[in-house]
């Protein structure tokens, strides 16, 4: 088994080969840019899930309440002397 070592900045990374349907191949490449490799298109596609992942972990209401009504439950337990 021969491993092929590309040089990227100032590591090596192992390249290695992995199977696509011609569809999925075509689809990737429509979302690249002129002289961007197949590994430039998959970095910049998973760099926007990573993203998409963390706003929808930061706004996912489940299991919270609006502050208002938050406000209305601490005041029913704690009410302020007046």
């Amino acid at each position: 088994m021969i491993k092929y070592y590309g040089f990227y900045g100032d590591y090596r990374m192992e390249i290695t080969t992995i199977q696509l349907s011609k569809e999925l191949k075509e689809k990737i490449a429509s979302f690249g840019q002129k002289g961007e490799s197949y590994d430039d298109i998959l970095n910049r596609i998973y760099a926007l899930a990573v993203k998409e992942q963390l706003r929808e972990f930061l706004m996912n209401a489940e299991g919270f309440i609006p502050i208002e009504e938050a406000r209305k439950e601490l005041e029913k337990k704690w009410p302020r002397s007046k």
